[in-house]
């Protein structure tokens, strides 16, 4: 089915009975008034909880959506919404918000589609990374908004250029072959970062996110890693190249899947810029270091994106409608892409768990690890692959399976134990050695990407 025809169909369902929302845009106060009133509302799928402060000590609030709040359910999927990051760029903070209201609101009206998603799926939205970046532009009001006005945190930096620079690290041992997957942070990452930013480090490495986006504004397109030039460190003058992950054309397919069903963004042309079909490679249209996109890739094994939403970072109220009725089935449709390539579980031989276990794909030099229960999410395209589970102490075992366009394919991995092997016993002058304390465990060799850290 034609992309275009795909948007139209899920958009008419979403219409069914779909309330009429207020539109404001929401201060810390309010922001955080709405969202205990949706959890107020769907107490039942609902959880509210704050993965630190800001600068000025503001909570960083997440509203959780899932048939089990606060419970990570095997083989259920970790997806992450993160807004507001500029302070000066909310039009992702007020999406989020109705996009909250409209969950529930949807869920209690019994539509199944919404259901499902909130079933199948834990959805963790965080309306503003940057509550006090906020509350500066929003003294000055839209009319009179500068366009740098509040987009630092209190502390006049910018979070998106905040994040320990894995790429550089990555572009180098690329040349002797390193990896580019679950880099380790380097020794005194906590002291160069925010307290925001910090936050954000510490909450992606306590849940095992598969899918994300962060919002933000000044243009309307998808933009997808790499967010840095790989040329860049070459050179001492700006230089804008395609720099594509091992996942380029899957990256371009979670791209395209919110711009097609945005209402504009697939046309290209929009705040007198054009990106075909409305998405960019971030280093082809400018090279960002230390961002959060390309950083979520390196360390984790979630895919995000960045979405560019309104050519005006902070319009005027009477424009929100607009805009929410332009964004509301890609909110959800892009939710739904965490639901396809592979998933399963890699247990030992008694049917435990093993966490941490390194799943490769032939093919894609891109690994990801399986979570504290043993569950594992990949993202890939429809198609046949050749898939890999190992483990310290284990044998790895691989296996072949097709991906269809539909949902994910089901693939377990149990892995047996290495056997300890016994060197031979030697006889010197009629005596037998005692080989005991030569016995050494053989373990297939040992990844550093293997283990998070």
């Amino acid at each position: 089915m034609a992309w275009w025809l795909r948007s139209l169909v899920a958009a008419l369902l979403l219409l069914e009975g779909a309330a009429a929302l207020s539109f404001q845009h929401h201060r810390y106060e309010e922001m955080v008034q709405a969202l205990f009133r949706v959890q107020s509302q769907c107490p039942y799928v609902t959880r509210i909880y704050s993965i630190g402060r800001s600068v000025e000590g503001r909570h960083l609030y997440v509203l959780e959506f899932s048939d089990y709040p606060g419970i990570h359910e095997p083989l259920e999927p970790e997806f992450k919404y993160v807004g507001n990051m500029h302070g000066n760029e909310v039009l992702g903070r007020e999406l989020l918000l109705q996009l909250s209201e409209f969950l529930c609101e949807e869920y209690r009206r019994g539509n199944q589609r919404i259901i499902h998603l909130i079933h199948d799926t834990r959805i963790h939205i965080m309306p503003s990374m940057n509550p006090d970046g906020y509350e500066v532009a929003a003294k000055q009001g839209p009319d009179s908004n500068g366009y740098l006005t509040g987009r630092n945190n209190a502390n006049g930096v910018d979070l998106n250029r905040n994040f320990p620079d894995l790429n550089t690290f990555m572009y180098y041992s690329g040349e002797i072959n390193g990896p580019n997957h679950h880099i380790p942070l380097p020794d005194n990452w906590r002291n160069q970062v925010e307290p925001e930013t910090l936050a954000v480090i510490q909450w992606i490495s306590s849940y095992n996110f598969v899918l994300s986006a962060n919002l933000h504004g000044g243009a309307v397109v998808a933009n997808y890693p790499y967010d840095k030039s790989h040329d860049q460190r070459f050179r001492s003058h700006r230089r804008t190249v395609n720099t594509p992950t091992p996942d380029d054309k899957l990256f371009q397919k979670l791209a395209k899947t919110y711009s097609y069903a945005h209402g504009w963004m697939h046309r290209g042309w929009n705040c007198g810029d054009y990106f075909a079909d409305g998405i960019t490679n971030g280093a082809s249209w400018y090279s960002l270091s230390k961002g959060m996109q390309d950083f979520n890739y390196l360390y984790t094994n979630c895919f995000e994106i960045t979405l560019e939403l309104s050519c005006n970072k902070f319009p005027p109220e009477e424009d929100l409608e607009r805009q929410w009725m332009a964004n509301r089935e890609a909110l959800v449709a892009f939710i739904e892409e965490v639901h396809q390539g592979i998933k399963g579980m890699v247990s030992d031989e008694n049917n435990n768990g093993i966490a941490g276990a390194v799943i490769s794909v032939q093919g894609i030099s891109h690994d990801i690890t399986s979570g504290d229960m043993g569950d594992y999410f990949r993202l890939l395209l429809p198609g046949t692959y050749t898939v890999t589970a190992s483990a310290e102490g284990y044998q790895p075992q691989t296996v072949t399976t097709t991906v269809g366009p539909a949902a994910p394919s089901l693939v377990h991995f149990q892995l047996k134990q290495d056997v300890v092997k016994k060197p031979p016993e030697r006889k010197a002058s009629g005596t037998r050695v005692n080989n005991k304390a030569l016995q050494k465990k053989v373990v297939p060799r040992a990844t550093r990407q293997g283990t998070r850290r």
